[in-house]
């Protein structure tokens, strides 16, 4: 339970944004951005600069205003089986630490604050970004927003995995680089796999109460045994997209040992889990390993992205 009593308000707005989750769709922008400077041999600084702010401002919009949807349909309210700060959302609204019009106006306001942003971009660099960022903004607002509600129908994990990978990725590759490239995409693949991966472990402590208002997640429709099959299955072709691209020569042959390693992170986490028969604790440190897996894998492919 949060506390309003000493939480100032400015730390109250960051705070429920989530900021935890930010670096999935920080990261995406930093890799893209490294493979565009690697191709056009240069660094666009203001450029990067308004590209990182667009997105990390459109992230938390979309964190604050999933809160505000998820507490219109009641799912959070009757989510006993949260895990904070991972799932269940950032309970702001259930804990009255804000309450959903305030949520909403800031929600709003953080939207609007990324599209002057990209707004920015697009008189910089040309009509495209306005194109990618309506995908993008109609993806977050999709995800959660009737009438298209797309976490309700089995295709928020998908969305995410565009959203928060494919898109930022290649987005801020042609940024710099003026050009989209199908390496850009292939690099693209397992970050967008492993943000789906973070959607997908959370929602399993949420199964039975988003079953309850009718948001069928895929853990809701496949259960936890066939969202770790899915779960494991997406580690594996996010280390088989890293082995093509050394293989196509993008990087080194060094670049394969840590994913080898966070693959089996992962099978460890799913494994872990099944066998503890879901204890909280289990899958509180299978939600850490995934967060992990998502920021050091990220990490290690902008690395050998700048080398």
């Amino acid at each position: 339970m949060w506390s309003i009593v000493g939480i100032p308000a400015m730390k109250r707005y960051f705070l429920a944004t989530r900021p935890l989750f930010l670096p999935v769709s920080i990261c995406p922008t930093i890799l893209g951005t490294a493979w565009g400077v690697r191709t056009s041999g240069e660094l666009d600084a203001v450029v990067f600069a308004l590209a990182i702010a667009a997105v990390s401002f459109f992230h938390a919009s979309a964190n604050v205003l999933n809160d505000v949807y998820d507490d219109l349909s009641g799912t959070d309210a009757r989510n006993v089986s949260y895990i904070h700060p991972f799932t269940g959302g950032s309970r702001f609204i259930q804990d009255g630490v804000l309450d959903r019009r305030t949520m909403l106006r800031l929600g709003l306001l953080m939207l609007a604050v990324s599209i002057i942003f990209g707004t920015t971009l697009a008189a910089l660099k040309g009509v495209i970004v306005i194109v990618l960022g309506l995908i993008g903004v109609g993806l977050g607002l999709a995800y959660s927003a009737t009438p298209f509600q797309l976490s309700a129908r089995g295709l928020g994990e998908l969305a995410v995995g565009i959203g928060f990978g494919i898109l930022p990725v290649m987005g801020a590759a042609w940024l710099q680089s003026g050009t989209f490239h199908l390496e850009s995409l292939l690099i693209a693949v397992p970050l967008g796999l492993w943000a789906m991966n973070i959607l997908l472990i959370n929602e399993i402590p949420d199964i039975e109460a988003d079953a309850r208002v009718g948001k069928r997640t895929l853990p809701v429709r496949w259960g936890p045994k066939g969202t770790w099959a899915l779960y494991f299955t997406n580690n594996a072709f996010a280390f088989l997209a890293i082995t093509i691209a050394v293989g196509w020569g993008l990087f080194p042959a060094l670049t394969i040992v840590l994913p080898s390693v966070l693959l089996m992170v992962a099978l460890y986490a799913a494994v872990s889990v099944a066998r503890s028969g879901a204890m909280r604790s289990t899958i509180t440190l299978a939600i850490q390993a995934t967060i992990a897996i998502h920021l050091v894998g990220s990490l290690w492919l902008i690395i050998f992205s700048l080398l």
